[in-house]
C-alpha cells in the first residue's frame, strides 16, 4: 500500500518503461484528480500495475489510502505499482507544465483514438476527474486542445472511472505495441 504521508512530483520507475528502447524512453502515467471511490482507485491501481503505468493521486481524496476496500480492489498488486501523490490539481498542473497531458472528458469532439500518444518519445499522462463531477470546467477550458473523449450513446453520462482508465491505458499500449 502507498504511504499516506508521501508527496512527490518526481517521476517514478515503471515496469512498462523497463526496456526503454522499446518505448523510446516513454512512460505511461495515469492521473486521478480527487478520486472519491476507493474500489475504483484500487481497480485502477491494478490496471496500472499490469501495464506498468505510474499512478498519480491528486488530493483531496474521498477516502483514506488505508481503507480496506481500496486494498481489496487492488489485491496483491500494490507492490507492483508506483504511486505518486500531489497536494492539489494546481500543484500537479504546475509541476507538469509542458508535459503531454490528455484530459478525458465528455465535453470535447476529439476521440481518444484520434491522438498519437508519446509523440517524440514523450511521457504520456492520462488525466481523469472525480467520479461525481469529472474534471473542473476551468481546467478543461485551459487545456482544450489536450482533451479527449471516449464515445458513448447520447444521454448517458459516463463509464465507470476504472473502465475509462482501462480504455485509455490500453489505447496507449496498442499504439506503443509493447507489453511485458
Amino acid at each position: 500500500m502507498p504511504n499516506e504521508s508521501t508527496y512527490s512530483a518526481a517521476p517514478a520507475s515503471s515496469a512498462f518503461a523497463a526496456t526503454e528502447e522499446s518505448h523510446e524512453g516513454r512512460r505511461l502515467h495515469v492521473v486521478l484528480f480527487e478520486p472519491e471511490i476507493p474500489q475504483n482507485t484500487g481497480n485502477i491501481a491494478r490496471t496500472c500495475a499490469v501495464v506498468g503505468a505510474t499512478l498519480h493521486l491528486v488530493e483531496p481524496l474521498g477516502f483514506r489510502l488505508t481503507e480496506r476496500n481500496l486494498k481489496r480492489a487492488g489485491c496483491d498488486y500494490w507492490d507492483e505499482v508506483d504511486v505518486v501523490r500531489h497536494a492539489c490539481a494546481e500543484d500537479f498542473l504546475r509541476s507538469h507544465a509542458g508535459c503531454e497531458l490528455r484530459f478525458f472528458t465528455g465535453h470535447t469532439p476529439r476521440l481518444y483514438t484520434d491522438v498519437e500518444y508519446g509523440a517524440g518519445g514523450r511521457d504520456t499522462y492520462l488525466v481523469f476527474g472525480r467520479e461525481s463531477r469529472g474534471i473542473d470546467p476551468d481546467i478543461l477550458a485551459a487545456h482544450e486542445d489536450e482533451c479527449v473523449r471516449i464515445p458513448m450513446r447520447d444521454g448517458l453520462r459516463s463509464l465507470n472511472l476504472s473502465n475509462a482508465v482501462a480504455v485509455g491505458a490500453y489505447e496507449v499500449v496498442r499504439q506503443w505495441r509493447e507489453l511485458r
